[in-house]
Formats: C-alpha cells, sequence, structure tokens
C-alpha cells in the first residue's frame, strides 16, 4: 500500500514539473496558492487608479487567436497581434504574461494615442512539446477591464 502510494506521488510530481519546464504556468494557480501576486511580478488590477474623468481606454483586437497550424518539432514560430486603441483615453500596457515559458511576448512600452495601433509580437517555441497546444497570453492595461487575453494554438508534428 504504501510501496503504491510512493509510486503514485512520484509520477504525480513528475507529470506536474513536465508540464512546462521552463515557467510554471501562474495562471493556472489556484488563488490560494499565491500568497503574494506582486512577488510573481503579476500587477495588482484591483487597486490600480481610477480615472477622475472616467475615461478609459479600449483594446480592440483585429483578432484574441491564432492557429499556427501544423509545426515541426523544436521549432520557434512567431504572430503579431494587432490593435488599436478604440477608448477615450491613453493606452499603457503595464506587462504581458504567457502561461508558459515557452510563449513570449513582446508589447509597446510607450503609451498608445486615442485611435492609434499597436502590436503583441508573441514567439512560441516548440521544444520539448507534443500534440496539440494551446498557450495564452495576459496583458496587464489602464482599460476598465484591467487586464486581455490572447490565445495561440499549434499541433506539433512529431
Amino acid at each position: 500500500m504504501i510501496k503504491n502510494i510512493i509510486i503514485l506521488s512520484a509520477l504525480s510530481s513528475l507529470f506536474i514539473l513536465g508540464a512546462c519546464k521552463k515557467n510554471e504556468d501562474i495562471n493556472s494557480a489556484p488563488h490560494s496558492a499565491i500568497s503574494n501576486p506582486a512577488e510573481l511580478g503579476i500587477p495588482n488590477i484591483e487597486k490600480r487608479d481610477i480615472p477622475k474623468d472616467g475615461k478609459y481606454p479600449e483594446m480592440t483586437f483585429t483578432s484574441k487567436e491564432h492557429d499556427f497550424g501544423v509545426i515541426e518539432a523544436n521549432s520557434i514560430v512567431n504572430y503579431s497581434f494587432t490593435f488599436k486603441n478604440t477608448g477615450e483615453a491613453d493606452l499603457i500596457i503595464s506587462r504581458a504574461l504567457g502561461s508558459c515559458g515557452c510563449t513570449i511576448p513582446e508589447y509597446p512600452k510607450e503609451p498608445i494615442k486615442m485611435g492609434e495601433s499597436g502590436k503583441i509580437d508573441v514567439s512560441f517555441n516548440s521544444a520539448n512539446k507534443h500534440g496539440n497546444q494551446q498557450k495564452s497570453i495576459t496583458i496587464y492595461t489602464n482599460t476598465k477591464a484591467g487586464a486581455e487575453s490572447l490565445y495561440i494554438m499549434a499541433s506539433i508534428k512529431e
């Protein structure tokens, strides 16, 4: 009985560690497991400043999803999500996080004026990945919602 429990524990640990080798998926961690989100680099969007004039920027994306289709194992693919600030204030992106170390977003560091466009460049590394993959990118902003989510998918050819 104890031997079975040890084997089950070992297999569970391997599964958890193998899910994403470079970074843990902080988006899937239970809230109770994160005692201080700032320690993980997650901004606290609940305490952000509310504009005195009540005007917010708004990110309007051409698409919030991209499917790379079938890609080679151990390859790096890139995609640019385009958006426009359709709100009533300058858009500020404070952080962009991929759900895994294999997904790296790059975002504009300067404010995006009303009516202007921008892009979020996403790089996906398929090393050590197999089969169908779906990853998310969370964009933290000064919009009313405070965050936007983007998604990429790929099927890794084995």
